[in-house]
């Protein structure tokens, strides 16, 4: 329009005086009832500027949002110290932002108007509706001036919220509010609450400004709730009454705020919202589970809630390797370490294994948990002492409770098992996450002994260490239980079978056999026993594992009643006769002091030292240890025990006197006192010596077969040793600890190596 005597300035007066935003300066509409005077619209029409103006007007209102208004609000979240106002100032600059929107709404409400009378329907920022289209400039605007540290109050306002929602659960009718901590009838947090969240929800910011401080706030409650109720707290199941805390303090919580918000609303987003925080709810209890893992096994089957709760939650979740992983650390860390002593290592894979049974009934995750505690365990000289010792001793025990209660597998080593034969039609592939190495070997099975035997891979090694320590128990006291020890042997026998431990049998059945005859020499009237009464535990040599080989000559009185013992007993039994083991065996002594009496049970080394010392009162200690036939090492160490009780004592270096009568009166033991040799070496050869033992029989074998075949390589002896040799109740050498042997041999010039043959040298 180029008309001269239009006025433009008069025109632009009625423009500015409908959007007061145009003004110098700008102002906003102050209330509803402000409208666009016709004069103005058609003045619009008539210069045809109604797409100008529209687009002038949301120029201005983005100035002022970007100059005034958001700057205003960013100010109220400059950190503070008063923790207890952040609450109101949120509510405040909330308060503040949508007085300021409703403004500019007020101006999109004309352009609405202009837009209808103008025909102009080309949408604003891809908005057809102008309102949207504030919504969207508003929060462009805000986002674009957005605080590094922002955050913190949107956090403080929506956790005292939360806390109070909390609370209400906790203790409902509380007169005190857990917010702003004032009472209940002038506490203003729910309405303040209410109203923030409404006018957050109508300016479509509730998500875009406080959605990820929600997030995080409720991801980080969880967990703290979550830390609080079961911190040390194993015997009880939290996930019920965690999941019923979700849903009625969380969700519950969160469908008052998001009841707001207007592009959100919809129940298909809560109930999202809803499987997020669940799925999330069981991670963190599994993930807290999975570190209290080691703490849970140790305290089982107190425990038992928290497995089976663990149970329940890791088909929900992707945690089996991280439940690997940590558990193995902590065994490595907390465990297997010198510090911890064998039995203790051997009652934590006890439990571990009763507890991973609970957690993974297919066994594929104990199988790869417990490999670190094979390798540990294997490493141990100890581990099948302990845990023979464990299967066999009274009171409480884990491995004492499993023998008795007989579930053995009987299956033939050598026989493959197929699992689940029977059940092939439900059958389902073991899962990928719990696939270990196939370089573990062990066969599955849930039974606790078998799995100790199985570390090890042999039940020759269990057998003979039984063996070892029921002779121990056997020689230690006359008077054995021979009935407990048949019906420990019994039990082994379900286990181990019979052919294992028949050598035990035959033990067992001379201990009975040598009451008897002890008896019937007794009764023998020829036979007398002056003032050495002695009774004998006759063994079967061959049946009985190797004894301690020690050198000892008895005193002429105690020697002189052994060939009266042996006389009886080759009368009894005709062409038998008796080879004494001088240095085994338990002898009560009835000791008459000066000043006191003592009664004691020792070996037979302490009394013939005494005896020795009833005939001369002073011995050297060289004298002694030719009389006697005892290293005067060894001697020195046993005549320690003497010294120990005030019997005997070293006046001068090597010289030993008998004590008649204490020089020191306040350290006497009392008259008639009892003292018991508690000494805890063994009467049987140890592993290293019966092992040494046993090579030394293959050697004869060794010497037949390079006598007759001149020269033969390591393989074929090993072969040969495999067929004639490797019989009985013994450990089969293995080709590596045979090469060992051999090259010793060759060292010491008993054998020539040469091209990978043996032979005898000429």
């Amino acid at each position: 329009m180029n008309n001269p005597s239009f006025d433009y300035k008069a025109a632009w007066a009625t423009i500015t005086q409908a959007f007061p935003i145009l003004q110098s300066p700008p102002s906003l509409p102050e209330s509803d009832f402000e409208t666009v005077p016709f004069e103005a619209v058609n003045t619009i029409k008539l210069l045809n500027l109604a797409e100008q103006i529209q687009g002038l007007v949301i120029t201005r209102m983005e100035e002022r949002l970007r100059k005034d208004i958001v700057p205003q609000f960013w100010s109220h979240f400059k950190k503070t110290d008063h923790d207890s106002a952040t609450f109101r100032e949120f509510h405040d600059a909330v308060k503040f932002l949508y007085y300021n929107y409703m403004k500019l709404d007020l101006i999109m409400n004309k352009l609405i108007v202009l837009r209808e009378a103008s025909n102009v329907a080309k949408p604003v920022y891809n908005h057809a509706c102008l309102h949207e289209a504030l919504k969207l400039i508003v929060k462009a605007v805000l986002l674009s001036q957005l605080p590094v540290d922002q955050q913190w109050l949107i956090l403080s306002f929506y956790e005292k919220a939360l806390k109070r929602q909390d609370c209400e659960e906790e203790s409902y009718g509380n007169e005190q509010c857990c917010g702003c901590l004032q009472e209940q009838y002038v506490c203003q947090c729910v309405e303040m609450f209410q109203e923030t969240n409404k006018k957050l929800g109508k300016m479509a910011l509730l998500e875009p400004l406080v959605g990820q401080s929600l997030t995080d706030l409720i991801y980080n409650y969880i967990q703290a709730h979550i830390q609080k109720i079961c911190k040390d707290s194993f015997d009880t199941s939290h996930l019920e009454s965690l999941e019923k805390w979700l849903q009625s303090v969380i969700i519950s919580w969160l469908k008052k705020i998001y009841y707001y918000d207007c592009a959100n609303r919809s129940e298909r987003f809560i109930n999202e919202f809803d499987q997020k925080l669940i799925s999330y709810l069981y991670n963190a209890y599994t993930k807290i589970r999975i570190d209290q893992l080691f703490n849970i096994i140790i305290e089982y089957p107190d425990s038992l809630p928290a497995l089976e709760d663990l149970r329940l939650c890791l088909p929900k979740t992707d945690l089996k390797p991280h439940l690997t992983k940590t558990l193995q650390k902590a065994m490595e860390t907390r465990l297997l370490h010198p510090g911890v002593s064998t039995s203790d290592v051997l009652t934590a894979y006890v439990a571990t294994i009763r507890s991973l049974r609970i957690l993974d009934p297919c066994g594929l995750l104990l199988e790869t948990i417990t490999q670190p505690i094979h390798r540990y365990l294997r490493s141990r000289e100890d581990t099948i002492r302990c845990v023979v010792s464990s299967l066999t001793e009274e009171g409480p025990n884990d491995l004492a409770e499993e023998l008795v209660r007989g579930e053995a597998v009987q299956v033939d080593e050598n026989t493959p098992v197929d699992d689940g034969v029977e059940d092939w039609e439900t059958w389902t592939p073991d899962p990928v996450d719990g696939v270990t190495s196939k370089t573990s070997g062990l066969p599955r099975t849930s039974d606790i002994i078998s799995m100790l035997v199985n570390v090890y891979g042999s039940k020759e090694l269990f057998v003979n260490e039984y063996r070892t320590l029921l002779a121990d128990r056997l020689l230690s006291q006359y008077s054995c239980d021979t009935e407990k020890e048949i019906r420990y042997l019994e039990l082994l026998k379900l286990r181990f079978g019979d052919s294992q431990l028949h050598y035990c049998e035959v033990m067992l059945k001379d201990i009975a056999d040598s009451k008897r005859i002890n008896q019937h020499i007794k009764q023998d009237l020829n036979y007398s026993e002056d003032d050495i009464p002695m009774s004998a535990m006759i063994v079967s040599a061959q049946f009985w594992p190797p004894f301690k080989d020690e050198k000892l000559e008895l005193h002429k009185r105690l020697a002189k009643q052994m060939e009266k013992y042996t006389s009886a007993f080759e009368t009894l039994k005709g062409s038998r006769t008796l080879c004494w083991k001088t240095h085994l065996g338990i002898v009560d002594l009835e000791i008459e002091l000066a000043d006191r009496s003592l009664s004691l049970s020792v070996s037979p080394v302490h009394a013939t030292i005494l005896m020795h010392f009833q005939d001369h009162k002073s011995w050297s200690l060289d004298a002694l240890s030719k009389v006697m036939h005892v290293p005067s090492t060894i001697l020195r160490r046993k005549l320690s025990f003497w010294q120990s009780h005030g019997v005997i004592t070293e006046r001068e270096p090597d010289v030993f006197h008998l004590q008649e009568e204490q020089e020191n009166k306040e350290n006497n033991l009392q008259d008639d006192i009892v003292v018991e040799d508690y000494e805890s070496e063994s009467a049987m050869a140890s592993a290293q010596d019966q092992r040494e033992e046993e090579l030394q029989t293959f050697w004869s074998y060794i010497l037949g077969m390079l006598m007759n075949l001149d020269t033969l390589p390591l393989e074929r002896i090993h072969q040969m040793l495999k067929m004639f040799a490797f019989q009985g109740p013994t450990i089969e050498c293995n080709i590596q600890e045979l090469k060992v042997f051999l090259d010793r041999k060759v060292r010491e010039h008993q054998l020539i190596y040469s091209n990978g043959l043996y032979r005898l040298p000429k």
